[in-house]
């Protein structure tokens, strides 16, 4: 790992674990249901190749880029524990119960790959990419109600999809494959 922004990197490749796993798991992964799984794919690829790579170079000519991608990158973490079902760990963690038609089964594996992303990306924006404004990855936090409504617009497309063009990528998310509900527009309760 490079020493130049290894949280920054941390993050990236959480958000490529964590986008890469619900397609693996066979839920799609976010704009599958518009453009398709291979090119959704591609894009994550390439999008997490590029921050990857512009996390490793000592200039700081990327700074702002990556303050956005760390941004960017919490609040789709925050969204996915405000959008969707939850519960507090013993220690009061946040612990998604489920989330986008993985299932509680899977909740273990996506955990951690979620909320590690979350961290790193939160302290690429306190010790990383200085050359940037402060305030610049901070306003992305606004977009958390964003982000949770098009999680679930997404996820909505996606259970039709599977519904009308089954495939390995949309498995978990056909009736008789899994679980193919969704939570609804708003914000999710927390489970106490």
């Amino acid at each position: 790992m490079s020493p130049h922004r290894p949280l920054t990197r941390l993050a990236t490749a959480g958000v490529a674990g964590h986008v890469f796993f619900e397609l693996a798991a066979g839920v799609g992964m976010p704009f599958a249901s518009v453009v398709g799984p291979v090119p959704a794919a591609t894009g994550w690829g390439v999008a997490g190749a590029a921050t990857w790579r512009a996390a490793g170079r000592s200039s700081p000519s990327a700074d702002v880029v990556l303050t956005v991608a760390n941004g960017v990158g919490l609040a789709a973490v925050v969204a996915h524990l405000a959008g969707w079902p939850r519960r507090r760990t013993r220690l009061g963690w946040p612990w998604l119960a489920d989330c986008e038609g993985l299932g509680p089964e899977l909740m273990p594996l996506y955990n951690p790959i979620v909320q590690l992303s979350g961290i790193a990306a939160l302290g690429g924006l306190l010790r990383e990419n200085r050359a940037a404004p402060r305030w610049l990855g901070w306003t992305a936090l606004g977009l958390v109600p964003v982000l949770v409504r098009v999680q679930h617009a997404e996820h909505r497309r996606l259970v039709r999809q599977a519904r009308t063009r089954p495939g390995w990528w949309n498995r978990r998310l056909r009736p008789t494959g899994g679980i193919a509900v969704s939570h609804g527009n708003g914000w999710a309760r927390q489970d106490p």
